[in-house]
């Protein structure tokens, strides 16, 4: 991949442009907590070719999420269940919106 090409990639949501420590910059936490979502199967970020972990913009949002939850007492492990169930809520409702049959006037 070229250099050109990564920058077309910077907006996409699953490119894995972050390394753990600009992540844990960027959501005000630390690398310790993102392995611990890792570790919980929150999130699974991908690796550089060094074997560095690497995040996209995506799994940040759902770190986001999930460090909100924490930062209120939920333990770090309910709260990446929690963040999991609604996403899998969301995909639900999703669908069966798609599915819905649409009714005429």
């Amino acid at each position: 991949m070229t250099a050109d090409d990564s920058y077309g990639r910077l907006d996409d949501d699953d490119f894995p442009a972050y390394t753990t420590g600009r992540a844990a910059d960027m959501l005000g936490t630390t690398q310790g907590f993102l392995r611990a979502i890792g570790e919980a199967r929150l999130i699974t970020p991908l690796r550089s070719a060094g074997g560095h972990r690497r995040y996209s913009r995506y799994q940040l949002r759902i770190a986001a999420r999930a460090r909100e939850l924490v930062d209120r007492g939920t333990p770090i492990e309910a709260a990446c269940r929690i963040v999991i169930l609604e996403d899998q809520l969301e995909e639900a409702q999703r669908i069966n919106t798609e599915h819905r049959p649409t009714t005429a006037a």
